[in-house]
């Protein structure tokens, strides 16, 4: 099996983790479902290491969180070929900022960061595409912090959230 391509898919909740909660009506970061979605994909000489690192809405993560998921990313970085790390898409610019100036502009291996703006439970998810997309750029991209969503990929640093627009763009683009 040593033609596999070892990534490691850091968890940290997020949206794309999200769940309804029948008895009060609520979506709300509870278990994940990421292991639903990679089970509905086909991907082949690639093996995923899961790695739960917490299950939070990003709008609640705190410095101390973004030093946990770098120091986490870093340590998987040495015995794999790619991260990729699920994220809350409120604050995963920060995560990618905090993940270049530990890890440098050009880490070992290629980390992305990918999210979802509505669940995997809904409908009308981005969350399938998002994670599909997030497994197919770690093993072509170069090293470096990326995020990708949305049928795109973009390096860190200088990604931001465009909250008006529900998409990440370069800041130099003029984020809304």
């Amino acid at each position: 099996m040593d033609s596999q391509k070892r990534i490691a898919l850091l968890s940290t909740g997020g949206t794309i983790e999200k769940t309804y909660n029948e008895s009060d009506g609520t979506i709300s970061n509870q278990r994940s479902v990421l292991d639903i979605m990679l089970a509905s994909l086909i991907l082949r000489g690639v093996l995923i290491e899961r790695v739960p690192v917490m299950n939070k809405d990003s709008l609640l993560m705190s410095e101390a969180d973004h030093e946990c998921i770098a120091a986490v990313a870093a340590l998987y970085a040495d015995s794999h070929q790619g991260i990729v790390i699920t994220h809350g898409t409120d604050r995963l610019q920060f995560t990618g900022e905090h993940l270049v100036r530990k890890l440098g502009q050009s880490p070992r291996v290629p980390i992305v960061l990918t999210g979802a703006m509505r669940p995997y439970e809904l409908r009308t998810t981005d969350a399938l595409q998002n994670l599909t997309e997030a497994l197919l750029a770690v093993q072509l991209a170069p090293p470096g912090v990326y995020v990708a969503m949305h049928n795109q990929v973009l390096r860190f640093p200088g990604v931001v959230k465009d909250a008006k627009a529900q998409r990440f763009l370069r800041a130099d683009a003029g984020a809304a």
